[in-house]
């Protein structure tokens, strides 16, 4: 009898080429936002073009919820300007999902967020990319979304998040909340006024993803929770050790991309 956790590779898909995922095709529900025009051969599943990969993961947790494997890979249609893995080596490292562990790809490190009153975009020329898009303005600092729907009524001194919001997480660890509070999200970041192809909000819930769901790994309260260790038990980048991004430079050289093949 096979014990193997069950796995679902969740994919926000825009107008990406997906034939790298092939091997697991029939591990994947795929979301595609991009119209007819872009619409993948693989079959899939159709949403309007809004809140980035934030809004088709949280669709997905909401309405997936009482149907969940136990692991759920989240991705989006193009990783390997973040991850050097193939799709057989995610769905393998996926499998080793424990409750309340939150599992990364390499090659991207964890990176720290900590610009609670807003990322301050002109001083990171290296994020121009995502600067120079049209963007629709949050109506609060990422600091008072963190507060009233994350951190209990609290802000930390940082957080850790993975670039690109690529990983794999427990459904356990995803019902540790019930399902209308991952509507609420749902709604407030992403619907009703921030229905935006670009809002604000995705960029940060980007960043919120990992300290939602394991605060005790990924939140630094204060320096004292900064850990002893370079990395934790999974081989991530330990708490307030996480890649800070320079500013004032076009380039992040501590961020090394793995040689094309």
């Amino acid at each position: 009898m096979d014990h193997s956790p069950s796995v679902q590779v969740v994919v926000a898909h825009y107008n990406e080429d997906l034939s790298w995922l092939e091997p697991i095709a029939t591990s994947c529900l795929i979301y595609s936002k991009g119209g007819p025009k872009n619409s993948p051969d693989h079959p899939h599943l159709t949403l309007p073009n809004i809140g980035r990969e934030g809004h088709t993961y949280l669709h997905h947790i909401v309405t997936q919820y009482h149907a969940l494997p136990d692991v759920t890979v989240f991705l989006q249609g193009r990783i390997d300007d973040h991850v050097s893995l193939g799709a057989n080596e995610i769905i393998q490292r996926a499998i080793k999902t424990q409750p309340g562990e939150v599992t990364t790809f390499p090659f991207r490190e964890l990176e720290e967020f900590d610009c609670w009153d807003g990322i301050p975009w002109e001083e990171y020329p290296c994020w121009e990319k995502w600067s120079s898009m049209v963007c629709k303005n949050m109506p609060k600092t990422p600091g008072q979304y963190f507060q009233q729907y994350v951190g209990r009524g609290k802000v930390p001194l940082a957080v850790g998040f993975q670039p690109g919001a690529i990983f794999a997480v427990h459904k356990s660890t995803i019902q540790q909340y019930p399902q209308s509070y991952y509507r609420r999200l749902l709604q407030e970041f992403f619907l009703g006024d921030m229905a935006h192809v670009n809002p604000e909000t995705g960029h940060y819930m980007e960043r919120f993803w990992l300290a939602m769901w394991n605060p005790t790994e990924y939140v630094c309260w204060s320096t004292k929770d900064i850990a002893a260790k370079k990395r934790n038990a999974q081989g991530q980048l330990a708490k307030g050790h996480w890649h800070r991004t320079p500013r004032g430079v076009e380039r992040d050289e501590a961020i090394s991309s793995p040689e094309p093949t």
